[in-house]
């Protein structure tokens, strides 16, 4: 089984490619409702959250996770993954996060990358230096209240706003591909589309990181199909996107105590 967790619904865009690439793949997904969002907390809170979520995850028998929280960086899952002891011998256990995966997938394009995130992804320089690394330059844009207004199912008029608001910092002519880098962003993709107009991609990693997923674990994780959803609080929004990106799927919706 494979366990995803992210602070909300936004980590439902990357099931979505992921159950797009590997059908047949049984999901435990945990979406940290009561604390969404992430993007604004401090370094220990993240830390402390994503203890928690590895925890009740690795409870329920994930035996690979895939971190869909952008604001949580791969250097800290992988520290925590170590120091909880979340390998066994004999059960090779796999960490899938968004940052590498969407970061290859520019590394032979020569597109100019506007990078749209939350705070906490942006001040931790995570997409900066990963790009850096493979000689590619990023400029980054944060949008602090995005995020937070998709959670709570805020109308589009007023996602619409915000987005507008903060691209105007920016001289979009200088760009050919805004990354969503967010799991968030890509439940309002349309609206950034909208926004843009057609001379603007707009890139989600989902594409990337289910690519990944199905490239390290298939066949290894092929099973009945079936998705689990496990919630910290009940959430009206989060349920109304389940019903719609995976009218078809069979899954349940537990909501912990």
């Amino acid at each position: 089984m494979i366990g995803i967790f992210d602070s909300g619904m936004g980590g439902l865009t990357v099931l979505k490619a992921i159950r797009e690439e590997m059908p047949s793949i049984d999901v435990l997904y945990f979406g940290d409702t009561k604390n969404a969002p992430y993007g604004s907390k401090s370094r220990e809170e993240l830390s402390r959250l994503t203890i928690q979520a590895i925890q009740i995850l690795r409870a329920r028998s994930a035996r690979s996770i895939v971190s869909a929280c952008n604001s949580v960086s791969a250097s800290m899952t992988v520290s925590l993954m170590d120091t909880f002891s979340l390998s066994s011998e004999g059960t090779p256990e796999y960490l899938l996060e968004m940052v590498g995966p969407t970061v290859s997938y520019f590394k032979e394009s020569t597109a100019r990358l506007l990078l749209c995130a939350t705070t906490a992804t942006i001040k931790s320089q995570m997409y900066q230096n990963a790009f850096e690394m493979i000689g590619k330059h990023v400029d980054t844009l944060a949008i602090p209240e995005l995020a937070g207004a998709i959670e709570a199912g805020a109308p589009d008029a007023d996602i619409e706003r915000v987005i507008r608001t903060s691209l105007e910092e920016i001289e979009m002519k200088n760009y050919d591909i805004v990354i969503l880098a967010c799991t968030h962003y890509p439940l309002v993709a349309n609206v950034f589309e909208r926004i843009l107009g057609k001379s603007i991609l707009v890139f989600d990693p989902a594409v990337a990181v289910a690519e990944r997923v199905k490239k390290q674990l298939w066949p290894r994780e092929m099973a009945d199909g079936k998705t689990i959803f496990l919630l910290s609080q009940d959430s009206e929004p989060f349920r109304m996107y389940v019903e719609l990106l995976f009218p078809k799927s069979k899954y349940s919706i537990e909501v912990l105590q």
